[in-house]
């Protein structure tokens, strides 16, 4: 029986693409998100910008295709009820403290619709699963994920990205003191 025919390489297009998608991982993890552009990443892609420009759009749209972002949640359910708003928040101040590429990610998402549907992926395979598991109603459970991304966003927005003085001149320690409760009662407090 003769051997069957190998799988067709990629067009070029996919190439490509793959291409300027592992430059511009790269880059963006070498240069940070405001130093790297288009031509460097580009030049890494042995590719002409133009090409870039034609795939993705804008810097923009790039970063949002390229940045692959886990955000390791801890379970929700492995901790104690009365605990999960204050873990939560914690945790979510440790990756905007050490992670430039989500302050970059949410940057993009406010000013970018490839940005904010890779903020809407984060959101939906990562953070509703989380609140799922303590939600005391499952049929709940968006709206009250909605609500724990609206404080989480709206503090990185004003303490990482917009740097207003009173958010960044908050410890760390006050930050989780003001938003646990709340993230807290949006999780497993009774529906109003």
């Amino acid at each position: 029986m003769p051997d069957p025919k190998p799988s067709a390489p990629p067009g070029r297009s996919g190439t490509t693409r793959a291409a300027i998608l592992d430059a511009a991982r790269e880059r963006f993890a070498a240069d940070g998100y405001e130093r790297a552009t288009i031509r460097a990443i580009a030049k890494d892609a042995r590719i002409d910008p133009s090409m870039v420009m034609r795939y993705y759009g804008s810097k923009e749209g790039l970063f949002a295709a390229a940045v692959a972002v886990d955000l390791k949640l801890p379970d929700p359910a492995a901790l104690p009820r009365h605990e999960v708003g204050r873990v939560l928040v914690t945790h979510f101040l440790s990756l905007w403290e050490r992670n430039e590429v989500l302050t970059a990610l949410l940057r993009v998402g406010a000013t970018n619709q490839a940005g904010a549907e890779r903020l809407h992926g984060i959101f939906r395979e990562q953070l509703l699963p989380a609140v799922r598991r303590v939600c005391p109603d499952p049929e709940q459970a968006p709206a009250r994920a909605a609500l724990v991304a609206g404080q989480l966003l709206g503090l990185a927005l004003t303490r990482y990205v917009l740097r207003l003085p009173p958010a960044v001149a908050l410890a760390r320690e006050e930050v989780v003191a003001w938003l646990a409760p709340t993230v807290q009662r949006y999780l497993t407090a009774p529906a109003p």
